[in-house]
């Protein structure tokens, strides 16, 4: 299969904003305003766990992983990072990467569940997303996804 076949998931696709591309994956935002929350979904047809990924895309899995993290870290200087693929809900592997902080609504427990989700307004959607995308591509040059 191509990956002209991928498609993202209609439940990520709900839950996230996009803010780009980088070389295997799509760069999500989780639209909560809760948390700092990214997610990498690899553009590979098919693929339910990283072991499904060629050893070069496992590799590049990585290196947008620290990417992820460090821009995360870069912009909220959180108190630690979280990095999970756990795909049960949603079986296209995806990896989130979430900036926790000791007094966010689910510390020190994971925060799925742990409070309703609840949707960022607008405006703050469009300036987190702007700043995000700066920090995303000062680690990793990135594509704008439309």
């Amino acid at each position: 299969m191509s990956s002209s076949e991928w498609r993202l998931d209609p439940r990520l696709a709900a839950d996230t904003l996009a803010l780009g591309r980088w070389p295997l994956c799509h760069v999500l935002l989780m639209d909560d305003t809760h948390y700092p929350w990214l997610v990498l979904v690899p553009e590979v047809v098919g693929v339910t766990e990283i072991i499904d990924l060629a050893a070069a895309q496992r590799a590049q899995l990585a290196v947008e992983t620290d990417a992820a993290a460090k821009a995360l870290r870069e912009v909220f200087s959180p108190d630690k990072l979280n990095v999970a693929a756990l795909g049960n809900v949603v079986s296209q592997l995806h990896v989130h990467v979430v900036a926790r902080f000791k007094a966010d609504a689910a510390w020190p427990a994971p925060v799925w569940g742990a409070v309703p989700v609840e949707k960022r307004p607008h405006a703050q959607s469009l300036a987190l997303r702007a700043q995000l995308r700066e920090a995303l591509s000062h680690v990793l040059p990135m594509e704008p996804v439309l």
